[in-house]
């Protein structure tokens, strides 16, 4: 597979010196920014996923009409905090 190169990227000198100064042992600039470049594909197409979900549930309950109220909603989120927030306490 051949590889393709990503466009120059102009940054100001303080933001090329912060990405220096994180850099591990052995791992280049080049390196660097292509991990952040992956990542952050990786994390918008999840977005898009996470987004999709929502809409195809939203009709979903739009056609079947079985909907949860907010006031369960918040019931549940509650019941399910408490062991967390008892845990947190304790310490």
């Amino acid at each position: 597979m051949k590889t393709a190169t990503l466009p120059t990227l102009r940054v100001e000198p303080g933001l090329r010196k912060s990405a220096e100064a994180v850099l591990r042992p052995g791992e280049s600039l080049s390196g660097f920014v292509a991990e952040a470049v992956q990542r952050n594909v990786a994390r918008r197409r999840a977005d898009v996923e996470f987004l999709n979900r929502g809409l195809a549930h939203r009709e979903e309950a739009r056609r079947t009409a079985d909907y949860v109220s907010p006031e369960q909603t918040l019931v549940k989120l509650e019941r399910m905090l408490k062991p967390h927030v008892r845990r947190k306490a304790s310490r």
